[in-house]
């Protein structure tokens, strides 16, 4: 792997340590930074170097596998699979929901409003420039301001 790739496990996270490892995984391939056929480093090391046991990271490994994304052979290590595009996008899909249901609990939590969400997931889209062609051209308007309690703000 890409010395420039860091993969960290947190502790004060409640995620277990094998889902963080996994998501962190599913990121670094479906955005391509973990190439097709690129080797990831052996159970063993990838283990040592992140304090885990490893198990941890062969469970991380197997469930990697079993939705297509590595391909494992003995002698050969786990590599990235180079038919993976297709088989990647539910997972990557299901990836993304879990943390946008994450953030708008969390917003709501703080007490911000349905309305304010929407226009801050919008105000993302666009700064991250939308290369979608499903979507109509967004209408300017102005940028949500996130507060905990939106009847102090004139917005």
């Amino acid at each position: 792997m890409d010395p420039g790739i860091a993969l960290q496990i947190s502790t004060s996270d409640p995620t277990p340590p094998y889902e963080q490892l996994r998501r962190q995984l599913v990121e670094l391939i479906g955005s391509a930074r973990l190439e097709p056929d690129q080797r990831l480093p052996p159970v063993r090391q990838l283990a040592a170097d992140l304090g885990l046991a490893a198990g941890t990271v062969a469970r991380t490994y197997r469930e990697l596998e079993s939705a297509g994304l590595v391909i494992t052979r003995r002698g050969g290590g786990t590599r990235v699979n180079p038919d993976r595009p297709h088989h990647a996008a539910p997972l990557l899909t299901a990836d993304l929901q879990r943390q946008i249901t994450a953030l708008v609990q969390r917003a709501r939590r703080l007490g911000v409003t349905e309305r304010q969400i929407r226009d801050t997931v919008e105000t993302a889209l666009e700064a991250a420039g939308d290369a979608s062609t499903d979507r109509q051209p967004a209408v300017e308007r102005p940028r949500p301001t996130l507060s905990p309690h939106p009847e102090s703000h004139p917005n």
